[in-house]
Formats: structure tokens, C-alpha cells, sequence
């Protein structure tokens, strides 16, 4: 029964854990379109620790960053600013 116990915890700490890399390689791959896209100057490492703050604080943040990192993957800036205003407005800048 304890090992099940264990078990049981260890795989819920797996899965925030991998939440936690998930929301942070969007979060980055985010901040670093915006800056690639729209300012030169953009301070991605700033706008990654936020959107990860967010993303740990806020319920459902992370599926915002999710959609949002879908949306701008393999789209052209023009594309992701009109295609994706919507699923990203809330995460940058």
C-alpha cells in the first residue's frame, strides 16, 4: 500500500514537473518570436520569467502559453499577428 502510495505521488511530481519544462521552453520560445518579430530589442529573458510566473501561479496560464506556442509555430510574423492576436494577447509582451 505505501508503495503504491509513493508511486502515486512520484508520477503527480513527473507531471508537473514536465508541466513546469513544457511551460518554459513556450514561454522562451515565445518571448523569443515577439523579439524576432516585432522589437529588436525586447528583453525575452524578462518576458520568459514572467510568462513562467504566470504559468505557475495562474490556473489554466499554461494552456494559454500552450495554444499561443501552437498557434506561432512554423507561421510567418505577419501570419502569427493576425492568425494568433487572439490566443496571445494575453501572454506578451
Amino acid at each position: 500500500m505505501r508503495t503504491q502510495i509513493y508511486s502515486l505521488l512520484f508520477g503527480f511530481g513527473l507531471l508537473a514537473g514536465c508541466s513546469a519544462f513544457d511551460a518554459k521552453l513556450d514561454c522562451d520560445n515565445i518571448c523569443d518570436r515577439y523579439r524576432s518579430c516585432y522589437d529588436t530589442n525586447y528583453n525575452v529573458s524578462e518576458c520568459s520569467d514572467r510568462c513562467q510566473d504566470r504559468a505557475n501561479d495562474e490556473d489554466n496560464y499554461d494552456r494559454k502559453v500552450d495554444i499561443c506556442d501552437a498557434c506561432i509555430d512554423g507561421v510567418s510574423c505577419g501570419q502569427a499577428t493576425f492568425e494568433c492576436a487572439a490566443d496571445c494577447a494575453s501572454v506578451v509582451p
